[in-house]
Order: structure tokens, then C-alpha cells, then sequence
């Protein structure tokens, strides 16, 4: 099954979503699970945060979230954000298939490991090659304007950057956001599959013009229907057998 981690806006992806409300052993998720099919595909959808979108960036229970996903039956996942761009072939109204990322959060619980086993998963290439392929090849046969890789850099929130800040930034990642740490540390110690579309909503403030929330909506909004498209048209087409390294992530990991 394939676990989708975005806004509550793409429900309408469903056919005949069923609500499940679920419990894990570290609390309960932002919001209730939505189960349904995608062209015939089993799909899980979870609001990233909450259904009236209550939880911050920071505040997201992502150990729930996670798990919740996992204990439904998911194996890979479908991660969309919106992000302000760093540079400027990373237009605003494109998809980035994120390739890379940074962390520059501070206050957050980044693993299901506390002790006093010990594990330290490899993570050097951290989002799924097959995803990968398969959402570069459906943006080019819809000609969905993207860009077939990312550096996203996560930072802390809820604010947005400082100009400095955001000059600085642009020195090592290509987009910015508040959600993917730790999204996909806690996919990798899951051996989820992980794949992030990163949805570019702005300029971040290193351009002449400084990031505001209303632009962000407007441009979400814009870019939901390309979202839907892509991931009707790729959904059925990733594969449902796991051949890359995902599955194997913790493997060697414990000390």
C-alpha cells in the first residue's frame, strides 16, 4: 500500500476513502487516516497537519504519523510540501523531486531509537530511486513543469527566513522548508519508501520580493490540480515489488 503524507485538500484523490482512526505507541497521529483506491491502487492518505491544519511545523507528531502509516499497511511514501525556492530554476508553480535535504531544525525527536540499543541507519541517498524515476517520468509525459531533483533544507519554523538567513541558504540547498525533518528520518528507520514532491510556492525572501502566507495559498491552490494529475498517472505505475535499497535500511544499523 502507498501512504500519502500531505494537505487535507487532496482527499478528493480517494475513490471511496474510508476514515480510520488509529492509536500508536507514540500517541496519536495529527489526523484520521483516509483509505482508498487511486486507479485501482491502494492508497492511505493522512493529513500532515490535522484536519483543520492546528499542528505547526514544529508540533507535528511525526514518531505517530509514521507509524500510524506503517501499521495500515503502507510501504512506501508519498511526501508533498509546499517550499519557497532558493534559486531561480526552481520556478514558483513547479514540482521538485527531491533528491537531497538538510537539517537545520533544533528542538525535534528525530528517531524511534532512545536507547539502549543503538542504531545508526545509513541515509546518504535518502529518497527512493524507483518513486524517483517513476514521478521525473510522469511529469515529463504531462508535461508538468518540475525539476528532477532538490536540495531541500529543513529548518525549525514557524517563522519564515530572514533575508541573511535566506542568503546563506542558497549557498548549499535549492528549497526550503518546515516538514521534512524528521518526515524522512523516521521513513528510513520504518524502511519506508520515501519520496518528497516538493510544490514551490514562492521566491524565498533572498529575492527582491519577501515571502508572504496569502501568495503561499494562492500558488498551493494553483498547483493542486497538477499534484492530482501526477499522482493519478503514477500511482498505478510504481511498482509494487520493492527492488531499491529502502527495504533494507536498518539492516546493518545496530551497534
Amino acid at each position: 500500500m502507498i501512504g500519502i503524507i500531505g494537505g487535507y485538500g487532496i482527499q478528493s484523490l480517494l475513490e471511496e476513502p474510508k476514515r480510520i482512526e488509529l492509536e500508536t505507541a507514540y500517541g496519536k497521529p495529527s489526523g484520521p487516516l483516509f483509505k482508498g483506491t487511486v486507479e485501482g491502487r491502494e492508497v492511505c492518505l493522512l493529513p500532515r497537519h490535522g484536519m483543520e491544519h492546528q499542528y505547526p511545523p514544529h508540533k507535528v507528531p511525526y514518531r505517530a504519523n509514521l507509524q500510524a502509516l506503517k501499521d495500515a499497511g503502507a510501504t512506501r511514501i508519498i511526501a508533498i510540501s509546499a517550499v519557497g525556492s532558493l534559486q531561480e530554476r526552481y520556478k514558483p508553480g513547479s514540482i521538485s523531486i527531491l533528491d537531497q535535504f538538510i537539517d537545520h531544525t533544533k528542538t525535534r525527536h528525530y528517531t524511534y531509537h532512545d536507547g539502549p540499543e543503538v542504531y545508526h541507519p545509513g541515509a546518504a541517498d535518502p529518497f527512493c530511486p524507483e518513486m524517483r524515476d517513476a514521478f521525473i517520468l510522469g511529469c515529463k509525459d504531462l508535461g508538468i513543469e518540475h525539476t528532477p531533483d532538490g536540495t531541500y533544507i529543513c529548518v525549525e519554523g514557524p517563522r519564515f527566513s530572514t533575508r541573511a538567513e535566506s542568503r546563506m541558504f542558497r549557498g548549499f540547498a535549492d528549497v526550503i522548508g518546515m516538514t521534512m525533518v524528521p518526515e524522512i528520518n523516521l521513513a528510513i528507520e520504518q524502511e519506508l519508501c520515501y519520496c518528497g514532491l516538493a510544490m514551490v510556492t514562492d521566491y524565498d525572501v533572498w529575492a527582491e520580493r519577501p515571502v508572504n502566507i496569502d501568495e503561499v495559498i494562492r500558488v498551493m491552490q494553483e498547483n493542486q490540480d497538477n499534484v492530482i494529475r501526477l499522482l493519478k498517472t503514477v500511482i498505478p505505475a510504481i511498482p509494487e515489488k520493492r527492488s531499491c535499497p529502502c527495504k533494507d535500511t536498518m539492516k546493518n544499523a545496530k551497534v
